[in-house]
């Protein structure tokens, strides 16, 4: 799939443009599926008053995508058209501040803010090395692991909306429930303040290490995976409906469930992204028929599937 590039138009219609803008750019290498098509743009801004910029001056009607880390997503293999956003260098900083919070830009590994709360001895925000994704992903989607989750810790989160304004919201504004944010859907989130408590470095450190154990005991973690793919059902657990339903270990071309964890895909090394998500509405259909339950997708599928030869 080759989309129009119209990376030169954008660049002459917003000359103040510091960040890189790439044409037609692979997707694939960005997932820990290692699937997808390309973007159409792929726009990294140096800072939040560049991706202010672009956003501000960017035409109404190309759309914009954000995507973090990759590890709670399927790029569809038809591509991502519009322009996609990876936010990298101006926004990973981790900055301790005075009452116990820290401040952590939104490309920031989830389990960066748990070390540096562990460094400066405040607990409360251990649950983040169980989340394998960015700060920004963390906001979107409430990202939760071993009994918390980030709107347990959250104080505000700031970012740019679509027409380059920025905005703070508190923990209230973010509206949170179980893996979902009620902030504007347009809003690209670019900071976020945590609230921590005085802990023992020693005790965080252990919690921490448990947290470690219990993801390589349990979750396929060296696989070429997205994570839990379905969100727990009121009063039941996706994994244990899927184990149900049969379809531990089920494949659809080199796309399986995982065997160690049926609430996990895996990619076996050749799956493309269609594979993946045919793979995950089957084990959704076999799942309603077997205990009529609807299960709802955790993972983000994002771009347009690839047209038949």
């Amino acid at each position: 799939m080759i989309f129009t590039d119209i990376v030169p138009e954008l660049k002459s219609t917003m000359p103040g443009l510091r960040g890189r803008l790439l044409p037609n750019q692979s997707l694939a290498e960005l997932t820990w599926f290692r699937v997808g098509g390309p973007a159409q743009v792929l726009f990294m801004p140096e800072d939040e008053a560049d991706l202010a910029y672009l956003l501000e001056h960017l035409p109404a009607e190309i759309p914009v995508t954000v995507v973090g880390l990759g590890s709670n997503l399927i790029v569809r293999d038809g591509g991502v058209p519009g322009v996609v956003i990876r936010l990298g260098r101006g926004f990973n900083e981790v900055t301790v501040e005075s009452g116990n919070r820290i401040r952590a830009g939104t490309a920031v590994p989830d389990v960066k803010v748990s070390r540096a709360a562990q460094e400066a001895a405040l607990a409360g925000l251990a649950f983040f090395r169980g989340i394998p994704g960015a700060v920004g992903g963390a906001l979107r989607m409430n990202g939760g692991a071993y009994g918390r989750e980030t709107k347990d810790a959250l104080i505000e989160a700031r970012g740019v909306d679509r027409r380059g304004r920025v905005r703070v919201f508190s923990n209230g504004d973010m509206h949170y429930t179980y893996r979902h944010c009620g902030a504007p859907e347009e809003v690209i989130f670019t900071q976020a303040l945590f609230q921590g408590s005085p802990g023992d470095p020693a005790a965080i450190a252990a919690e921490m290490d448990k947290i470690t154990e219990s993801r390589e005991a349990t979750q396929p973690i060296k696989s070429r995976t997205g994570g839990s793919t379905f969100k727990n059902p009121q009063g039941h657990k996706a994994w244990q409906l899927i184990d149900a339903a049969g379809c531990r270990g089920l494949k659809v071309g080199d796309a399986q469930v995982s065997e160690m964890h049926c609430n996990f895909l895996i990619n076996l090394g050749g799956a493309a992204a269609a594979d993946i998500e045919m793979l995950g509405e089957t084990v959704r259909q076999r799942v309603k028929e077997s205990s009529g339950v609807e299960l709802e997708w955790e993972i983000k599928r994002i771009g347009a599937m690839k047209p038949p030869q």
